[in-house]
């Protein structure tokens, strides 16, 4: 998702050709002797490599026109599955709600144009898409069926509780833990930590946001996160390269007012667990000029493209979490690598590790300039690339 739109889609013919017979209603039959993900440990083979022109891009290797086209094949090629898809879907029952689960629903782009393709009154993501939440899924099941357990649905709540399932620290063991890791930390009130956080986020700092239950899925959902100002332009880069140590393309999201949703990008309806795409709204785009236009690959990167622009990606888009609090970037309190942090331990390691200016963890507010230098951690290779 996040490559897919430094290249062009010159290769999605070839995938529709050789790799994947694609229906009208959205059906498929996938060619394996190009993968090799069933009965082998890596996603595709030789036969896969020599079509596409060379092997799979290592760790650390420059990216090319070719790895930017084909993110951009594969992303599109992916779109029209799934809206052929749920057009079918949408045809046969008649039904005005959508949920999606699975791995290919965290695919933010392709919901979104489910969503803007206006076949279903309302699209429902499930939050853990994927293995975690089909785990879920079948306990719920078993619960209902083989135990005789009542469902609770009343179509329209959303009963996950915003996803924030995992485990809490109270404040009083928050403190103990970071007492005991070596951490200097000041212990505010509730509208003190706020102002502070602010002010830290006004000045452009990164901020490490440790706060009650963990969420239960892939995306951090304002309990373990790292925030920034949406309004730097260079807040994408610094996160990624100095905080995050992964390439300086990948996305992160804005978390915006549910109600100054529409305000400020092309949508109106919920996207509560930041797995609706859609584009940043006109008022607030830059033009760019023809120079800028005519720049290549990520080359593009540098080029604010909105009032916005740590949260704007090279096409406009960004990938939207509606919450109760205005634009802010929002993205996993963790490397690449690792998992989102769960103990207060885990918080200040990462926040040692990392170039994060200010910890929040509950209602202690941590300043990196404060801490005793000779804990600080050298994350940059000490966790494999995702």
């Amino acid at each position: 998702m996040g490559l897919a739109p430094y290249g062009e889609p010159r290769y999605a013919k070839l995938i529709l050709d050789r790799l994947i017979d694609l229906k009208s209603d959205g059906s498929f039959k996938l060619d394996l002797s190009y993968f090799d993900y069933c009965t082998g440990l890596q996603m595709t083979n030789k036969a896969f490599d020599e079509l596409f022109g060379g092997p799979p891009r290592g760790p650390d290797q420059l990216l090319t026109p070719r790895h930017m086209d084909l993110a951009a094949s594969i992303q599109a090629v992916t779109n029209e599955v799934v809206l052929r898809l749920t057009r079918s879907l949408a045809a046969e029952t008649g039904a005005q709600n959508l949920c999606l689960a699975g791995g290919v629903a965290l695919n933010c782009v392709a919901n979104g144009k489910v969503l803007r393709d206006g076949r279903f009154r309302r699209v429902w993501v499930q939050p853990a898409a994927g293995d975690a939440g089909g785990a879920l899924g079948a306990a719920l099941c078993a619960y209902h069926l083989f135990r005789g357990q009542p469902r609770q649905v009343d179509g329209e709540h959303d009963l996950m509780q915003g996803s924030y399932l995992g485990p809490e620290f109270r404040q009083s063991d928050i403190e103990e833990r970071l007492a005991r890791a070596g951490a200097r930390f000041t212990r505010l009130t509730d509208d003190q930590l706020i102002d502070r956080t602010v002010e830290a986020l006004a000045d452009g700092k990164a901020i490490g946001w440790y706060q009650g239950r963990i969420e239960f899925g892939p995306r951090a959902l304002g309990a373990r996160s790292i925030l920034g100002d949406p309004r730097s332009p260079s807040m994408q880069s610094v996160l990624n390269l100095k905080i995050k140590h992964r390439e300086s393309f990948r996305l992160f999201a804005p978390s915006v007012l549910r109600e100054d949703v529409a305000d400020w990008f092309e949508l109106d309806s919920d996207s509560p667990y930041m797995l609706m795409v859609a584009d940043v709204a006109k008022q607030h785009r830059r033009e760019m000029t023809a120079e800028e236009h005519a720049l290549f690959g990520i080359q593009k990167l540098n080029v604010p493209r909105s009032s916005i622009p740590a949260v704007t990606h090279v096409d406009y888009s960004a990938r939207i979490q509606t919450v109760h609090c205005a634009v802010i970037v929002n993205t996993s309190f963790n490397v690449r690598g690792e998992p989102i942090v769960l103990t207060p331990e885990d918080a200040f390691r990462c926040f040692m590790g990392t170039d994060i200016d200010v910890l929040a963890a509950g209602n202690c507010f941590l300043l990196k300039e404060d801490q005793n230098p000779r804990l600080r951690q050298d994350y940059r290779n000490a966790f494999s690339p995702d």
